[in-house]
């Protein structure tokens, strides 16, 4: 008795030791180091910034951006109201399938199976899915023509939707088209969308067109780009005539005599 006493207290102070320290080691591993991690934060808080205050100028400058995005869009849309901006595919269109294309003109007309007594007027623009397709030429009771972008005599006006820069295409006879600027140096970029322009005056602003293939900026007299055409000319079955009234029958081209598009 007198030898586990005199044991007892020479180890007395490890075994206290030990058995906190196996009883702490239990409890954090329980409690996934929760306790511990709030005493750190209770110790060291004096030193830290002021989080929350931190949280709350975020969530408030984020707010204002949305609040900024909002103004934006609300102002782009009375902008577009101001420039007579027109989306085509908001309007009743009528739907035609495709009765007539040449295999020597396969890329310059297409037959469309409505007619004026249909509605269809000559000036209607002609969509597909993926974007603009041509204009009605002519019109006759139950059918139309349409002259499409492809064709190398169709010069529409034009804009990089990203930078605003303005030219005009003209088509390849594929579905592609050359666009060229009216600015020396053009903000363009591969992969840019390309919508009608507000000047066109055949067709209403901001008909997608298509997208920037390649660019040549030494190209003489202006800068050119190839545009791959986003609707599908090549085998098109299907379209849809929408209503537009064109304010004359050319486009006019800076530096170049009006050519018909008739």
């Amino acid at each position: 008795m007198f030898t586990l006493r005199r044991w007892w207290d020479r180890h007395r102070l490890q075994i206290v030791l030990a058995s906190l320290a196996l009883g702490a080691a239990t409890f954090l591993r329980q409690t996934h180091g929760a306790a511990l991690y709030e005493t750190y934060q209770f110790l060291t808080r004096p030193f830290q910034p002021d989080i929350e205050r931190k949280v709350v100028l975020e969530n408030a400058q984020v707010q204002e951006l949305q609040q900024r995005l909002t103004e934006l869009e609300s102002q782009n849309q009375r902008l577009q109201a101001l420039l007579g901006h027109v989306s085509a595919t908001k309007q009743t269109g009528i739907t035609a399938p495709v009765i007539g294309r040449s295999a020597d003109h396969w890329w310059q007309h297409v037959l469309l199976g409505r007619g004026s007594q249909d509605g269809v007027k000559v000036g209607y623009i002609v969509a597909a899915p993926g974007g603009v397709v041509g204009r009605v030429i002519s019109v006759s009771p139950n059918t139309s023509r349409v002259l499409l972008l492809s064709d190398p005599s169709s010069r529409v006006g034009v804009t990089v939707s990203r930078s605003r820069n303005m030219g005009y295409i003209r088509g390849q006879s594929s579905n592609r088209a050359t666009m060229e600027f009216f600015d020396k140096v053009p903000d363009v970029r591969q992969g840019d969308v390309i919508t009608t322009s507000s000047l066109s005056q055949l067709f209403p602003a901001g008909l997608p067109v298509g997208r920037v293939e390649s660019i040549n900026l030494s190209k003489s007299p202006a800068p050119e780009a190839v545009i791959e055409l986003t609707a599908p000319i090549s085998f098109l079955e299907w379209a849809t005539i929408y209503p537009h009234t064109p304010s004359s029958q050319v486009d006019v081209v800076p530096g170049e005599p009006a050519k018909l598009r008739l």
